[in-house]
């Protein structure tokens, strides 16, 4: 039994690196198969980007160029080509635009995951002809010379390129396979560690301390990712609206790495200061009353208590002294009167019957 319980804080501490090591990979899971897995979940979180300054300044350019192509109207004038800019941008902030985004978006997604999970295609982009064919209807309706002989052009904006090695592909493709059973997994280990502990408060501990560091490395996986994806992009594509991209993609990542940074470090606070106030003596508000006795040591965290004198002994008994003899003579006891005989009765003097 002494070695078993001599084997629990080696125990306790591999089950705290697992709880560090699930943690973050658990909220991957979840975010893979929930939202980039999902089309519902993948158009919810792009759906933000409809009104991203960045972005809807690259959708119109991207327009812009197309209908000034050799697919659209050709060589524009600059009057020309400001006119169609600012029609896309105007276009932008109606609800037009909102729908029109979900629904290229929703066809984009299969691409984004094929993308981001296995190797049939690196890139994934946008097709705009739905938004083409909505500026198109809306310069017409201005009056706009030559707006109804606006091809709808096929204009495509990049959402994800991923030319990574296929190793990441498929650790992305197994942590989406695995979903939400990789947290319930999670929680096996942690609660092996609240049962080893004594008492629970250094489990406690151990597990707010997994929870902070598995926050940090959560953050710092969604950083390496960053600077993967977006560090090599192509000159053509436009850096800021790609930024705005990948923060929508990956908000619920980040999100949950501050939460389990700051839950884990408060839970590990927690049970420390409960820890260290259990240890501190009681404060001593009276002297220890005689005869019981005093502690050995006192609290070096609290002033000496006075101390009692100590009772002196009873002196011994000494004899006291006679006192002196009365110099005055001694009065002489006075004579005891005798006392007189009883006198008989005369039996002639008794009555006689």
């Amino acid at each position: 039994m002494r070695r078993l319980g001599g084997l629990r804080p080696a125990a306790s501490a591999v089950l705290i690196a697992l709880v560090a090591l699930l943690t973050p990979l658990s909220v991957l899971a979840v975010w893979a198969e929930r939202e980039i897995g999902d089309t519902d979940g993948y158009v919810t979180a792009m759906a933000p980007l409809a009104s991203d300054p960045a972005v809807r300044r690259a959708v119109a350019d991207r327009i812009t160029e197309e209908v000034a192509g050799p697919g659209g109207l050709g060589p524009l004038s600059a009057e020309a080509r400001a006119l169609v800019h600012d029609a896309v941008l105007s276009f932008a902030g109606s609800p037009s635009y909102r729908t029109a985004w979900d629904t290229v978006n929703r066809a984009a997604h299969t691409a984004v995951e094929q993308a981001l999970t296995s190797g049939e295609g690196d890139t994934a982009r946008i097709d705009l002809a739905p938004v083409s064919e909505q500026v198109k209807l809306l310069l017409t309706r201005e009056g706009v010379p030559f707006a109804d002989q606006i091809p709808v052009v096929g204009a495509r904006i990049t959402v994800v390129e991923s030319d990574g090695p296929a190793a990441v592909r498929e650790s992305f493709a197994a942590l989406q396979t695995a979903g939400v059973r990789l947290p319930l997994l999670t929680l096996v280990p942690a609660g092996a560690v609240l049962f080893l502990a004594p008492g629970g408060r250094r489990g406690l501990l151990g597990l707010g301390v997994a929870l902070a560091i598995g926050g940090a490395l959560l953050r710092g996986a969604v950083s390496i990712g960053r600077a993967l994806i977006l560090d090599d992009l192509p000159a053509e594509v436009d850096r800021t609206a790609a930024d705005a991209v990948f923060d929508a993609l990956t908000a619920t990542p980040r999100t949950a790495s501050w939460w389990l940074l700051g839950v884990g470090l408060t839970v590990a606070v927690y049970a420390w200061w409960k820890g260290r106030s259990r240890r501190s003596p009681a404060p001593v508000s009276t002297p220890y009353p005689y005869p019981y006795p005093r502690p050995a040591v006192e609290p070096a965290s609290y002033p000496a208590v006075a101390r009692h004198p100590e009772p002196e002994s009873e002196p011994e008994s000494v004899p006291r002294p006679e006192p002196p003899p009365d110099p005055r003579p001694e009065a002489e006891p006075e004579p005891k009167a005798k006392a007189e005989p009883k006198a008989e009765a005369d039996p002639a003097a008794l009555p006689r019957d």
